[in-house]
């Protein structure tokens, strides 16, 4: 349903409904009263539509007598203003109870709900940022499939017509990414050019930026092989070794069940 925002109306309504209450403790036809019924009105109109039949139904209400003499008692023009506020009242839920039942969410409701949708979807997959160390790649992808969860390799996915960045953001839809930094390229400052270190691919370096900025640090677990040089602006990155043994196995599985992975150590090792 086009128009106002659901959440919205339903608090605007039950705003007006809310003070109907108090209006009861005093006289009828009193200037709170009056403000009150132009306020009723106006969000009735600005709720639904000022032609609506919502608001002809409220400006129907009386809360007066339909007949009365000079000696009918002051009890029952009180009666009457008090049955008025209680229909007014019932009106009003009625209205609420329409607009919860029938209209659609708001639009930003839906987008959370197509989230919660996307992010359970992809729940065990992984990303796996890697260069050219083969080996060290296939250790890590047997680890995690182990765990149950799914290895996302770029150059694994059909490519489908689309460039290298493309695939990028399609298949980067994951929850969680291991970066693997091997020495598979040289580099130094150009003044130091005679002394070049051990670094990531450039492509690797990119990827790792790229999910610290979608999923957070904690979402982010890097691999480190060897003397390697780091990206100086990420201190406070946690690198664990890749050595020798298989002590990275345990600190990968720490941080995976610390994201929120549902893993069992049992299958890891």
């Amino acid at each position: 349903m086009a128009g106002p925002k659901k959440a919205k109306s339903i608090q605007r309504l039950q705003k007006v409904l809310d003070k109907a209450p108090e209006l009861k403790t005093l006289q009828g036809y009193s200037p709170e009263f009056e403000k009150w019924r132009r306020n009723a009105q106006v969000a009735i109109a600005n709720t639904f539509d000022s032609e609506s039949s919502h608001v002809g139904d409220f400006k129907k209400i009386r809360y007066s007598l339909m007949a009365f003499t000079t000696g009918t008692p002051d009890s029952q023009f009180e009666a009457a203003y008090r049955r008025g506020l209680d229909s007014a009242a019932s009106v009003l839920e009625s209205m609420i109870d329409e607009i919860k039942e029938y209209w659609e969410d708001d639009e930003e409701s839906s987008e959370i709900s197509d989230s919660k949708v996307k992010i359970q979807k992809n729940a065990r997959k992984v990303f796996v940022i890697h260069g050219q160390d083969k080996s060290t790649q296939e250790s890590v992808v047997r680890f995690l499939e182990r765990l149950k969860l799914k290895p996302v390799i770029l150059h694994e996915q059909p490519n489908e017509g689309r460039t290298i960045i493309e695939k990028f953001e399609e298949y980067g839809d994951v929850t969680f990414a291991v970066v693997l930094l091997t020495p598979d390229d040289m580099g130094a400052l150009k003044e130091q050019r005679r002394n070049l270190k051990p670094r990531a691919r450039q492509n690797v370096v990119f990827e790792f930026g790229y999910f610290i900025g979608k999923l957070g640090r904690k979402r982010v677990c890097a691999l480190s092989k060897g003397n390697i040089e780091r990206p100086s602006d990420w201190d406070g990155i946690l690198y664990v070794p890749l050595g020798n043994d298989d002590g990275w196995k345990m600190e990968l599985f720490r941080e995976l069940k610390a994201a929120g992975f549902d893993v069992d150590a049992n299958q890891a090792f």
